[in-house]
């Protein structure tokens, strides 16, 4: 992390690169947040969904950084974010990159460097991270809600995105998925191995699924795609006392412990396995998980002791991708890919 942080007494001069279906949502959040002042918005294209409306709308990188911006959020398509990162980096702009850091590990692990180098703050916008029924997850697993985890599955499913051009499912979505199951176990990927297919026409996959082992034990499987009828998104831990599940599109995290009522049905009886208990949904405060997402960057950038730890680190960011890309090499070749999970 950087050691060089901004000063808490006047509001963060923010810029944001992109203005397309999640750079409109970041343009809101921004000028909603205490301690962000939005002054300049980069889409060469202009503000088509009036999501900056009295801001100061320019072409091009270059611009945001003409604009006197201290640090940016940037949203613009994957194959770009190396570009505009780099090039803030050489302004001395902090950023934020939307996930995933770039569009291969090669290409985060330069947009890394660079703000190390120049000795910025420089993170990537898993907004998972910040969902509330996934944060306390987190919080329960660590207290031992569980006991020992043995395993965490995620499904995340639903139809295809219009906004989604230059990549498949996996470096969309999930990428979303890898990061918060390492994030939740506080533990890398040791093995992955999927099977990607093609079923709509497109040049990039838009069906997943996966299976892996975390260097802690724990095994994931993902299920991921984009031709759902249904939206789904789930995380489901089970460890030696019961089950979590997060519903991560309303909030809702909910604990299914194992039971203990001995049966005397015979049928039932001879399995020797858990039993079903009782179902606890915890009551959550619930706020708008980009609006974390931003306040955590703005702590961040003001050096507050708790923030470090809160924003998605660039290395983090290229370790998921390194993730993906055994992901997906293994499904071409029909094997599991062995990662270091020592780093």
């Amino acid at each position: 992390m950087s050691t060089r942080r901004l000063t808490a007494a006047r509001p963060i001069r923010m810029g944001l690169a992109g203005l397309g279906t999640m750079g409109r949502h970041h343009a809101r959040v921004i000028q909603e947040v205490d301690g962000l002042d939005l002054v300049a918005v980069a889409d060469p294209y202009g503000d088509t969904y009036a999501a900056a409306e009295g801001v100061s709308i320019v072409p091009d990188t270059a611009g945001l950084v003409a604009a006197g911006v201290e640090a940016a959020m940037v949203a613009v398509p994957t194959h770009l974010h190396e570009e505009v990162a780099l090039e803030l980096a050489e302004a001395g702009v902090h950023v934020m990159v939307e996930k995933p850091v770039a569009a291969t590990a090669a290409a985060g692990r330069r947009i890394a460097e660079a703000f190390t180098a120049s000795d910025l703050l420089g993170c990537v916008g898993y907004v998972e991270r910040c969902n509330p029924a996934l944060l306390e997850m987190r919080r329960r697993i660590a207290d031992g809600a569980l006991g020992e985890v043995y395993q965490i599955v995620t499904s995340r499913q639903g139809p295809f995105p219009a906004r989604i051009a230059d990549v498949g499912v996996v470096k969309d979505l999930a990428t979303h998925d890898i990061d918060l199951t390492s994030w939740i176990a506080q533990s890398p990927y040791a093995v992955i191995s999927g099977q990607v297919t093609h079923r709509s026409g497109r040049e990039h996959e838009d069906m997943m699924v996966a299976t892996g082992r975390l260097a802690n034990g724990i095994i994931v499987g993902h299920t991921v795609n984009w031709l759902s009828p249904m939206k789904a998104r789930s995380t489901v831990a089970t460890g030696e006392r019961g089950a979590l599940v997060a519903d991560m599109l309303t909030g809702d995290l909910t604990f299914h412990a194992n039971g203990d009522v001995s049966s005397d049905w015979d049928q039932v009886s001879t399995f020797r396995g858990v039993s079903e208990g009782n179902s606890t949904r915890y009551a959550i405060a619930r706020r708008e998980p980009l609006r974390v997402e931003q306040e955590h960057f703005r702590d961040a950038l003001w050096g507050r002791s708790s923030a470090a730890s809160l924003v998605v680190s660039m290395a983090e960011g290229v370790r998921t991708l390194e993730v993906v890309e055994a992901l997906l090499h293994g499904a071409e070749n029909d094997r599991a890919v062995h990662l270091d999970a020592t780093r």
